[in-house]
């Protein structure tokens, strides 16, 4: 009886173990998302499906498509918004769109400031 409750002891202290190690890779593989900016000309790129976070980069500089674009915002299992002003642009992040396209304008706290693009990861 000690034989098998010491076997279930052992099977759960393992399993115990495991379990940071499992959440772990669960967000690793999490959605990543990006907006790529040229600031001068206003072109833009954005990615919301990217494998990773250099991935998502990437692509979302690859879609600004001018070798000055830089991205301006990153973000993962999140959402993302970029307003426009007179003279700046203004990246924020949010849970939701919602939440990310206010705080984008807020920051900008300008009264012709207008949204530019937006993208989610969930």
């Amino acid at each position: 009886m000690r034989a098998a409750l010491l076997c279930l002891g052992l099977i759960a202290a393992i399993a115990c173990a495991a379990q940071p190690a499992l959440a772990k890779s669960a967000a690793k593989k999490g959605a990543h998302g990006a907006i790529a900016l040229q600031r001068e000309t206003g072109r833009f790129g954005y990615v919301s499906d990217g494998a990773n976070s250099r991935a998502a980069k990437t692509e979302a500089l690859n879609q600004c498509g001018d070798p000055r674009c830089e991205v301006v915002v990153s973000f993962s299992n999140a959402c993302a918004a970029l307003a426009r002003g007179q003279k700046k642009h203004y990246p924020a992040t949010g849970a939701t769109r919602q939440e990310a396209e206010t705080k984008a304008l807020r920051l900008c706290a300008a009264g012709d400031c207008a949204l530019v693009t937006w993208a989610c990861t969930k």
